[in-house]
């Protein structure tokens, strides 16, 4: 009789069978006989025949692995292979979460952006002033933030930071989402598998034109409410007025000279940026300090080049009245080519550079955080998602 489970096979062999079986081993082994294999007590006596061994066990050796279980470990290695060398995979996100993982990432980027660096924005908007209240003219960024703190209550300088927050948002999760699509699609047809200046430009202008439409109603009431001895003190107060008083077109009275000042502003931003990247981080990895160093530099060549457009911006959005008045400008100020006379005649051309200082000392830090920010949740999301991914 056998019995197996497992590989192990226990035989238990008929008398006379075990009789002949011990007969044969005891002669070669002598009074006590154990063969390898098996397990054997033999008595030896004149009058009496040995008995039988109770039973035989025998260990099957294991079988040899199947071909499906090296196909496995294979398919195991490799992934691991690709797993330990996806970290730069961040930059070429998967098609069907691209669009939602830059929205995301744009969208938080420009909300921190936007709230880290407030106070030093309501300080430029007060020194690109053309004709300001003798109580609000300052030395510089320090001492403006200082006085206005210091006469106007701790909380002054974020007047207004509620609307810029909500339009922050979706304002930049078009313009990254944008930027990212349109530059893919001209790098691919221009430099095939390359990083091409011209796409990125291009792409920094198309995506500056959702951006500063989703933006700049609220740019128009954050400026207002940034003003010295601002009649607003609530969101909802200012845009009610301005609404009333002069109508819808108020909140894109800037438009067209805020595109005119941001599609060069963010066409050199985009290139210099890029550029800082090729040099700084050439396997384009996620790398912090390589992010911040180019978005600060990036963000500090586009604002120097382009705030002459920006207080002319300023002078549209706010309808600085001291300035206008002591022009004998009625009405409303619009149209670029009239705030660039107006501004020439309030103050010649260093009046095209006010708030150059506080403009780049903004924009440095701004942009430093957005793109930082920016990378990091495209790499984290994207890192999430292939995680996911392999999971299944």
């Amino acid at each position: 009789m056998e019995f197996e489970n497992d590989g192990v096979r226990i035989k238990v062999p008929d008398r006379a069978e075990a009789i002949t079986n011990v007969n044969g081993k005891a002669n070669n082994l002598g009074s006590n006989g154990i063969v390898a294999g098996s397990v054997a007590i033999v008595r030896k006596s004149p009058a009496i025949a040995s008995p039988p061994p109770f039973f035989d066990i025998l260990v099957n050796s294991p079988s040899p692995p199947s071909r499906f279980l090296n196909i496995m470990d294979n398919f195991s290695d490799e992934k691991n292979n690709n797993s330990s060398n996806s970290e730069p995979e961040y930059e070429n996100l998967p098609e069907t979460a691209s669009t939602s993982t830059h929205m995301i990432a744009g969208a938080v980027a420009g909300v921190l952006e936007h709230c880290v660096m407030y106070p030093i924005d309501c300080v430029k908007t007060r020194m690109q002033s053309l004709q300001p209240d003798p109580a609000a003219r300052y030395r510089n960024v320090m001492d403006a933030l200082k006085r206005i703190v210091r006469t106007e209550g701790f909380w002054r300088p974020m007047r207004g930071l509620n609307v810029t927050a909500t339009g922050a948002g979706p304002a930049h999760a078009l313009y990254f989402a944008c930027y990212e699509k349109i530059k893919k699609t001209l790098s691919d047809t221009i430099h095939p598998g390359g990083n091409s200046h011209i796409a990125n430009g291009a792409a920094g202008c198309v995506a500056t034109l959702f951006h500063d439409a989703a933006m700049n109603p609220a740019e128009v009431v954050k400026q207002r409410m940034q003003m010295y001895n601002s009649p607003y003190k609530r969101v909802l107060d200012c845009m009610r007025t301005v609404w009333e008083k002069e109508g819808a077109g108020a909140f894109y009275r800037s438009y067209t000279t805020q595109l005119t000042m941001n599609i060069p502003f963010q066409a050199v931003h985009f290139m210099t940026y890029e550029f800082l990247q090729e040099k700084l981080n050439p396997h384009r990895q996620y790398n912090p300090s390589s992010h911040v160093l180019s978005g600060a530099m990036a963000g500090a060549v586009s604002a120097a080049v382009t705030t002459p457009l920006d207080v002319c911006k300023t002078l549209l959005n706010t309808q600085e009245s001291l300035a206008l008045n002591s022009l004998n400008i009625s009405g409303h100020l619009s149209g670029m080519a009239n705030a660039f006379r107006t501004v020439y005649r309030l103050g010649g051309i260093p009046a095209y550079f006010k708030g150059v200082q506080a403009r780049v000392i903004y924009q440095m830090p701004s942009t430093a955080i957005a793109w930082s920010v920016y990378e990091f949740f495209k790499y984290f999301i994207s890192k999430h998602h292939r995680e996911r991914r392999s999971t299944y």
